[in-house]
């Protein structure tokens, strides 16, 4: 199997227990009108982890809470636009034979791989999960 495909086979099971994650918290949510907390770092530690509340947030999309899902956990607007746009990418990769996705993939791991970019982007993961912390998520 090529690394292509093996990235393919990885992002879609990714996706689809992504989308087997929101169902189960979605159908919990609307029978117990409450979503759990599920984080082992936060449930070890009493501290949120970064990626905190996301759920959450993903759940405030799907309802067009946009303000709110902003509030819970920004990372939750990049969840759901992979969730949405990886499979249809890779649907259509695989219905024309391209590989534009994967292209993606790996020009966004080389750009990542530069301190100028992945440190900025360190900081940004730190500062929300310092927001998570200073607002008792």
């Amino acid at each position: 199997m090529s690394q292509q495909h093996k990235l393919y086979v990885f992002v879609l099971l990714a996706c689809s227990a992504g989308y087997i994650w929101l169902y189960y918290h979605i159908s919990k949510h609307f029978s117990n009108n409450t979503i759990g907390e599920v984080c082992l770092i936060k449930s070890f530690t009493g501290f949120p982890c970064p990626s905190c509340g996301s759920t959450r947030s993903v759940v405030a999309l799907l309802g067009g809470n946009f303000y709110e899902a902003l509030l819970v956990n920004p990372i939750g607007y990049v969840l759901l636009s992979g969730l949405v746009i990886a499979p249809v990418w890779i649907l259509k990769d695989l219905l024309t034979a391209d590989s534009s996705f994967y292209n993606f993939f790996r020009s966004t791991e080389l750009f990542l791989q530069k301190p100028q970019h992945y440190v900025p982007l360190a900081l940004l993961v730190l500062a929300n999960w310092v927001w998570n912390i200073a607002k008792g998520l």
